[in-house]
């Protein structure tokens, strides 16, 4: 069978194919599944960070927007 490859691979597309050659334990890839998720994490929240400082907004304004109906 002959896959067509339309656009090269991301790099994070590359770096997690090394790790295929290894059979990784289900332990392992459990911690890894973990260090994904707690990178990501933290750069959403670096993210959030930003815009609440580029916005100036306070603990009253999340409070506010805890206590908005949005709904139609």
């Amino acid at each position: 069978m002959t896959v067509l490859q339309t656009k090269p691979l991301s790099n994070i597309q590359a770096e997690l194919l090394k790790l295929y050659a290894n059979n990784l334990s289900d332990e392992d890839l459990f911690e890894i599944r973990m260090m994904l998720g707690k990178y990501f994490a933290k750069k959403a929240t670096e993210a959030m960070d930003n815009v609440w400082d580029k916005n100036n907004l306070s603990e009253q304004d999340m409070i506010n927007w805890t206590n908005e109906h949005n709904r139609i």
